[in-house]
């Protein structure tokens, strides 16, 4: 990856992180509707998230042109407290008019294959994403593409079997489908994480920097340097 074609911006508050991230998704959410007169985002799990997430609950804004994706799943039933669809929908989309038609949830339930197989069909029908959401796992991990693994990027959803991190069963979007978007964001918060931040600066291949953006990718970060 070019490692100039990544936007490193630090905060010095865990706050003021999150309400820049929910006005950079509230400003491209503006800026897609009156272009294209629809938001697709694609959201990550996580902590740093979740904040993001609940601040979005109270933006002015067309919620029916906005279509929701997951990168990443966690193969538990649905409903789980541990599936990031379940996180989201408790700090944001069950309190905002979404219609549920343009949710749409990883079906990880069914299993890696099918899951994968299925969400597959869902993303093969559409171009490319507005704003993709990721995070930093310790490892340098994103989504739930894990350090020594690789990965078929002729897919858009990936079956994973062996995940490093409970549970081993998981759905990813491929890294080559991650990127097909015109704006890349990945939200990093924590001293744990700085191992990952050190080799993503020194231009190491780490699967965070498996997603790149021909706009560039942004990376807000608290607590790293």
């Amino acid at each position: 990856m070019n490692l100039k074609n990544i936007k490193w911006q630090s905060f010095e508050s865990q706050v003021s992180l999150d309400r820049a991230a929910m006005a950079r998704v509230e400003s491209l959410s503006e800026s897609s509707i009156e272009a294209r007169g629809q938001f697709h985002l694609v959201l990550a799990g996580g902590s740093t998230p979740k904040n993001v997430y609940t601040l979005l609950k109270n933006i002015s804004t067309d919620w029916h042109k906005w279509q929701i994706y997951f990168g990443d799943e966690r193969c538990l039933e649905s409903g789980h407290q541990e599936r990031n669809s379940t996180m989201a929908f408790e700090a944001w989309l069950n309190h905002v008019d979404i219609p549920e038609q343009n949710i749409h949830v990883i079906p990880s339930e069914l299993g890696p294959v099918e899951g994968a197989h299925l969400y597959n069909q869902t993303l093969s029908k559409l171009g490319d994403f507005d704003l993709v959401l990721l995070g930093l796992g310790e490892d340098a991990h994103t989504a739930s593409l894990f350090p020594g693994h690789s990965w078929d990027n002729n897919l858009d959803a990936l079956a994973v079997f062996d995940a490093p991190k409970p549970p081993p069963l998981r759905i990813s979007m491929s890294p080559a489908r991650l990127s097909r978007s015109k704006s890349v964001l990945f939200l990093v918060s924590g001293k744990e994480k700085q191992t990952a931040i050190n080799q993503w600066k020194a231009g190491d291949a780490i699967p965070a920097s498996t997603v790149t953006c021909d706009n560039g990718v942004d990376v807000f970060c608290f607590n790293v340097s």
